[in-house]
């Protein structure tokens, strides 16, 4: 897992390894990482990159992907 951002200045850290239960997937992900990180209640409004991609909604993970956090930004 890699923090960026917010997300790692909440968290404290930019990144750590996290045990992936099978079947996993970015939704169970992110229900699992509000629970395990009060601070990021509202983990819903957080994106997802895997192995350097993107993924909105759904996507399966596997062991040893690259799993990227982060929140939206906008241009101006």
């Amino acid at each position: 897992m890699r923090y960026f951002a917010r997300v790692a200045e909440l968290l404290g850290k930019r990144s750590e390894r996290l045990p992936l239960p099978q079947p996993a997937d970015t939704v169970q992900l992110l229900a699992d990482l509000a629970s395990r990180y009060p601070q990021l209640s509202d983990a819903s409004r957080l994106r997802i990159a895997v192995n350097q991609t993107h993924v909105k909604g759904q996507a399966p993970l596997a062991g040893g992907d690259e799993v990227a956090v982060f929140e939206p930004v906008t241009g101006g």
